[in-house]
């Protein structure tokens, strides 16, 4: 198993904080950090000024805006686009990259999955490797 961190961002304030999270333990690791974001098609999406742009690039955007937050904090940081749902997307890359741990906030805590929060809770169900549950409330 890699010395590698997945960690999801969806440009947030409380995903910012798990990105925080995952960079400072894969510093105190000397894991890498590999931040995502999801999407879930390849629909265009307008823009104000009537450019186009795809949902993979305003996704890759959102991992590099929160990744700049931490970057040169952390020796060898990448980002991603991934396809899917914020759960799928971080165990797939997870799975992918033999990663070591996948760092997750607790984000959208609403019915059943309120004990964890659904993408948390779908994170937990499902990784191939072990699973930091950030409190970004």
């Amino acid at each position: 198993m890699a010395n590698l961190i997945v960690v999801g961002t969806d440009g947030t304030e409380t995903a910012n904080l798990a990105v925080q999270r995952a960079a400072d333990l894969a510093r105190d690791t000397g894991a890498q950090l590999h931040v995502i974001s999801a999407y879930a098609a390849e629909a265009p999406v307008s823009l104000a000024e009537g450019g186009r742009l795809r949902e993979s690039d305003v996704a890759i955007e959102l991992a590099e805006q929160s990744a700049a937050l931490v970057r040169g904090t952390v020796p060898g940081l990448t980002t991603a686009a991934v396809q899917g749902t914020p759960a799928d997307g971080l165990v797939k890359e997870a799975e992918r990259l033999d990663a070591s741990m996948i760092v997750v906030g607790n984000k959208r805590v609403q019915g059943f999955a309120r004990v964890l929060g659904s993408v948390a809770a779908g994170v937990a169900h499902h990784a191939p490797c072990d699973v930091l549950i950030v409190r970004t409330h």
